[in-house]
């Protein structure tokens, strides 16, 4: 006798595995290699710049709530698309997610492959790839439940760490006094900047991305669709609490102006790394380089869920080859979408290997298909809900969208430009 393949995604993940998918796309330490950026441009007000891309994200975060309630299925903003815009808008809506969640673990991977070659120089850059990619792979084929026991370890260790430096920082404040007067991450170094602060946003929304990643497990989800809602909400807020507290520690203890970071652009991306070795102490930049170096990878760990779960919805509709929707008989996992997103990972990450700028046309790619997701997501809010009459609400319905789609198109214009 032979048992049947099963047909629907197993139903094992609960609040905390939700919100701790999200946070490990983010990474809860992702401001530290942009800090130098963020200071340089915000004129040192880099906590209140997280203060207000927490908020502006919040729009798009509602807009994922909403949908998510209406529409609980795997495929995210590609089932929102179909189900507010139509087929042809949600095929290019699929498209452009998984711009964001196939570039994604190549980028990830090729970091971690590159930082690990730098520790173990005889080994090479592509070993490392290729074996970082392997464990996601074997880990997203075991089960949601594994890949998210497994994950939220990394996540403990790197929050341990956020708790460390707080401490550590405020133990040095009460002994030597901040470099920088007390409320400059807020109001900025030598006066306030509302047009650098507002140029910084558009770097610090990046920050974010990856949070919406959890509205691809909506069919995997123990709980009611408004469950999903709330851990994309809960997620965004603690990540942009995280994000506010150890940029406003930081801009405290940095040692270096705003005004030098802007004259020397090569300091900025060690900013944060540097001021730890002069603040704290210089074994704990070492940890937290390790763990940096380690993290990427988990983030793509959960960027190949996300994308194998938008293969199989959109294979489910017939959008894609039917074989991309057939899932695992032991795991309930789309095993050979997984596959199929770990090829074209090694593939992409080794070409871009091969180029001198191919961290920055990765990292282009997944801006570009992120965003314009957004604005997929957000029109799909008013399809279904306005449109389609669904709600007593309309003008909210509208309203929202439309400040949500405004802050996306700003960040994408604004982000492509020469930084």
């Amino acid at each position: 006798m032979t048992s049947e393949a099963p047909t629907t995604l197993r139903r094992s993940l609960g609040l905390r595995d939700l919100i701790v998918y999200g946070l490990l796309f983010i990474g809860p330490t992702a401001p530290m290699g942009t800090f130098g950026v963020l200071d340089a441009r915000s004129h040192g007000a880099t906590a209140l710049v997280f203060v207000i891309a927490t908020i502006a994200m919040a729009f798009t975060a509602w807009s994922y709530a909403r949908m998510a309630l209406a529409v609980p299925r795997a495929g995210s903003v590609f089932a929102y698309a179909q189900a507010g815009l139509g087929r042809f808008p949600a095929f290019l809506a699929g498209w452009m997610l998984g711009l964001d969640y196939l570039f994604i673990p190549a980028l990830a991977a090729l970091f971690t492959g590159i930082a690990a070659n730098s520790l173990v120089p005889g080994v090479p850059v592509w070993i490392f790839t290729v074996a970082g990619v392997l464990l996601i792979t074997g880990l997203n084929i075991a089960g949601v439940k594994v890949a998210a026991a497994v994950g939220m370890v990394m996540l403990a260790i790197e929050m341990l760490l956020l708790v460390i430096f707080v401490v550590g920082a405020i133990i040095v404040l009460a002994r030597e006094g901040p470099a920088r007067p007390v409320l400059s991450p807020l109001v900025g170094f030598n006066g306030f900047d509302l047009a650098g602060a507002l140029g910084a946003v558009s770097v610090a929304v990046l920050a974010f991305l990856g949070f919406d990643a959890i509205a691809s497990f909506a069919e995997e989800n123990t709980g009611s669709p408004r469950q999903v809602g709330r851990a994309l909400l809960f997620c965004l807020s603690l990540a942009g609490l995280l994000f506010v507290v150890q940029t406003y520690f930081a801009g405290l203890l940095i040692r270096t102006t705003p005004e030098t970071l802007t004259a020397h652009p090569d300091q900025q991306g060690t900013a944060f790394y540097d001021m730890l070795r002069q603040a704290i102490g210089g074994w704990f930049g070492q940890i937290v380089t390790a763990v940096r170096t380690i993290g990427p990878i988990f983030s793509a760990l959960v960027a190949q869920a996300a994308v194998s779960r938008l293969m199989y919805g959109m294979a489910r509709d017939g959008r894609l080859p039917a074989v991309l929707g057939r899932l695992g008989q032991r795991s309930h996992t789309p095993r050979n979408a997984i596959l199929l997103s770990a090829v074209v990972t090694v593939v992409i990450a080794l070409l871009a290997a091969l180029r001198d700028d191919g961290l920055d046309v990765l990292s282009s790619l997944v801006t570009v298909g992120a965003l314009v997701a957004f604005v997929f997501l957000h029109a799909s809010v008013v399809g279904y809900y306005v449109i389609g009459k669904r709600t007593p609400e309309p003008v909210r319905h509208v309203v929202l969208p439309a400040i949500g789609v405004l802050i996306v198109v700003i960040a994408l214009v604004l982000a492509s430009r020469p930084r």
